[in-house]
């Protein structure tokens, strides 16, 4: 739930990293083609069924009082994702950010890759904060505002597409595609995600939309949207209310 975005670029210049420029698209410039289809063993609706793992991840107690038994990384980039640390504003996000159970990290690639199989002149899709190697509190002592949840591999921040193609955070609401992000919104929810939270002012003004128990406004998503899913040993039950993220 980290606000993020602004003043990125002059973040990464302080830090001696060049600039995200709004006119490079890494998917094509990096000479990798995309992804074709999902995951082995994950189905077009990217909803990802027990046969597809074979880790031994498992999200333990709750998103927002729990931890995470041997989770993996979300990669730091692919030809369809980069990672953002919101704290410093540049990419990409430490490994340490983004551990996640090995359903939530097949449901991400599912899902970015087939929305760059589907948009390949587009910019990649960012993903933020996962959660820490072993789960547990994610608060502000990990930088930024924190978060109140993201602690047992369940919870994901990915950015919004930018209208002007910039792979970085969105500074506000109206730098945000939202027809893009529409998008990613129902692939989320076709991939069976608990919940989606999303910006309140693109919300009240029904640029972003949805299942109304499932896609649910909150503070502080301005520019990116929350991703929950059902941990595996529980399809089709709800973890806990939609605690603040």
């Amino acid at each position: 739930m980290l606000v993020g975005g602004a003043g990125a670029a002059a973040a990464a210049l302080g830090a001696g990293i060049a600039a995200p420029s709004a006119s490079t698209l890494p998917s094509q410039a990096l000479g990798v083609p995309a992804r074709v289809g999902p995951p082995p063993g994950v189905p077009s609706s990217c909803r990802v069924p027990h046969s597809a793992l074979h880790g031994r991840s498992r999200a333990l107690g709750l998103p927002n009082h729990g931890r995470l038994a041997n989770g993996i990384p979300f990669p730091q980039e692919t030809d369809y994702s980069f990672t953002w640390d919101f704290p410093l504003g540049l990419s990409p996000n430490p490994q340490w950010r983004r551990y996640g159970s090995e359903k939530l990290v097949l449901t991400l690639e599912c899902v970015l890759s087939a929305y760059n199989a589907a948009h390949p002149n587009l910019a990649r899709v960012g993903v933020a904060d996962l959660s820490r190697r072993g789960g547990g509190p994610f608060g502000a002592r990990y930088g930024g505002l924190g978060h109140s949840s993201h602690q047992n591999g369940l919870d994901a921040d990915v950015l919004y597409p930018r209208k002007d193609l910039c792979e970085c955070a969105p500074d506000s609401p109206n730098d945000v595609d939202v027809a893009r992000a529409q998008e990613l919104i129902d692939r989320f929810v076709r991939a069976g995600a608990q919940y989606l939270f999303v910006s309140p002012a693109l919300y009240r003004r029904h640029l972003l939309r949805g299942p109304p128990n499932i896609v649910i406004p909150l503070a502080f998503h301005d520019d990116h949207v929350h991703v929950r899913i059902y941990p595996d040993s529980m399809p089709g039950r709800r973890t806990t209310g939609p605690e603040r993220g």
